[in-house]
């Protein structure tokens, strides 16, 4: 057991990331990706007597659009404040997909990317042990040039080529567990063998990618790995892919810091996924990359919201997760 010093035990703590301007993100009635999302489980977290001694909650700005064009092209970036700067009170669909826009998307898209950034400096500074996005939009199907399916910035991808630029960190797992695949995430990375993506996700489903033979190209040819699982499966399935698969690629690997792409559409019972996993699973889920994070990656894990759309899913999940790392993190100072 790894035992930390007094001094040490203050910086043990999870960064909770969020701010009441996501909620600016006017999607329209009835759009599954809506502020309801936040709510619930930002309410909770913040009244929480078990879970509060153990987070604390940074502040964060904008983040630049040096630091978005990271993971995608200016053109694009000039495109989503054209688009959404424009509008009104009303909304629509910004231009290169299914994602609806409003006057302050734009702003809220920046500000999502600030939060990520800003939970990447507090652990890397030892300010944080851990830390948890609860932003929106999500943002994993956003492509270098396009978004869509609800995202507008790629938020888990602008973090990892963040922690590359400004820290030096080289070798980078990004783990998504969403119900659809990752598509921009794996899109940008594809042909890079300093980023792992691994997504287990069902299939058939949106957006028609992430089947086991994508595995990258070029350099990164080996450094892709999809798992896709059928309608219905739950904790079963998702834990023996990571079990079977992920650890192992792993030991291979041995990541410096691990990003999770946290969805909870696969939870059962949500309004869009058909898998059915549950609270139970997420915590295991969490210990296993925990224990990777351990060995590998200085204890290093950074979760951030993507799909899910059933509010009382993603509070008891991110409780689950929570629990877990608390936990983890009690063993490791010897409480």
């Amino acid at each position: 057991m790894i035992l930390i010093a007094d001094q040490e035990r203050s910086k043990i703590k999870i960064a909770v990331l969020y701010d009441d301007e996501f909620i600016l993100h006017n999607t329209g009635p009835n759009h599954p990706e809506n502020p309801d999302r936040l709510s619930s489980v930002i309410n909770f977290l913040k009244k929480d007597s078990k879970l509060q001694p153990n987070l604390i909650w940074p502040t964060f700005g904008y983040a630049s659009t040096d630091v978005i064009s990271l993971a995608h092209s200016k053109e694009y970036i000039q495109l989503v404040k054209r688009e959404s700067e424009k509008l009104a009170e009303s909304n629509t669909k910004l231009s290169t997909g299914d994602t609806v826009i409003s006057k302050h998307s734009y702003q809220v898209a920046r500000k999502s990317v600030g939060a990520i950034t800003e939970g990447v400096d507090q652990m890397i500074q030892g300010k944080a042990s851990s830390a948890f996005v609860f932003s929106r939009p999500p943002g994993h199907h956003a492509t270098k040039d396009r978004g869509m399916g609800f995202c507008i910035f790629n938020n888990v991808a602008i973090a990892a080529k963040y922690l590359q630029n400004k820290y030096g960190i080289n070798r980078i797992l990004i783990v998504d567990f969403d119900v659809h695949h990752g598509n921009g995430t794996q899109d940008i990375f594809y042909s890079d063998n300093t980023v792992f993506y691994f997504s287990i996700h069902q299939h058939p489903f949106y957006p028609g990618t992430g089947r086991p033979d994508e595995k990258g190209s070029g350099e990164g040819y080996g450094y892709t790995l999809n798992i896709d699982l059928p309608k219905g499966a739950g904790d079963e399935e998702f834990i023996h892919g990571l079990k079977s698969q992920l650890i192992p690629a792993m030991d291979k690997f041995k990541p410096e810091f691990i990003l999770v792409s946290a969805g909870f559409d696969a939870h059962e019972n949500d309004l869009l996924g058909q898998l059915k996993y549950t609270n139970n699973g997420y915590r295991k889920a969490t210990d296993i990359l925990s224990t990777i994070a351990e060995k590998y990656a200085s204890n290093r894990l950074l979760f951030v919201l993507e799909g899910g759309y059933e509010p009382t899913n993603i509070k008891e999940a991110s409780e689950s997760i929570l629990n877990a790392i608390i936990s983890k993190n009690q063993k490791l100072t010897g409480r």
